[in-house]
């Protein structure tokens, strides 16, 4: 974080306990936050300004998060949306990144990893959106571990580049799978 200006951070959630937690780590971390219960709420706001960073669930009543971070795209391409969400999927980090996300973290995440996630956002441009959606097909790679988390927004940011990737690992860790999704996604 640029010690030079406190960082403004907005926070949506339907989750009245999500939005006070992350508001008080935030907080103490020296950022201002100011959070809203739906998307509408914080489009609204985003009228009148912008933080420098919004952190956002994606299931939310009303618009969800993906849906405003589409229209984000497209008034305020430059602003760093960092992507919260229960569903653990490696199609919703796709997905998120595709929309444009800064970074995609499942729940529970570990606030400390949040915190850091959202100074590193404000220090950085957020990257340009990629409104394609990927394919329904569910892809065969299962799993909720953390471990597995981290693969997910892995791929997730690999899909947006075009770098040649070397994956390695003993056999029967999925390797293939991580292909698969990266040669479909990417």
């Amino acid at each position: 974080m640029n010690s030079a200006k406190t960082l403004n951070v907005w926070v949506v959630d339907d989750d009245a306990s999500i939005r006070w937690v992350l508001e008080r780590a935030l907080k103490q971390a020296g950022m201002e936050t100011k959070s809203f219960e739906h998307a509408d709420a914080a489009l609204g706001a985003l009228r009148q300004g912008a933080p420098d960073v919004l952190v956002t669930d994606i299931r939310m009543p009303g618009r969800s998060g993906l849906e405003m971070l589409q229209e984000i795209r497209a008034k305020r391409p430059r602003l760093p949306v960092i992507v919260m969400s229960a569903k653990n999927t490696i199609m919703t980090a796709i997905t998120a990144a595709e929309r444009g996300a800064y970074d995609y973290l499942p729940k529970p995440f570990d606030l400390n990893a949040m915190v850091s996630l959202v100074g590193r956002a404000g220090e950085q441009m957020a990257r340009p959106a990629n409104d394609s959606l990927p394919p329904a097909e569910n892809l065969p790679i299962i799993g909720h571990s953390p471990s597995m988390q981290e693969i997910y927004r892995i791929i997730a940011r690999l899909t947006q580049t075009a770098l040649t990737v070397l994956i390695l690992g003993e056999s029967g860790t999925g390797k293939e799978l991580v292909a698969r999704a990266l040669h479909d996604y990417g």
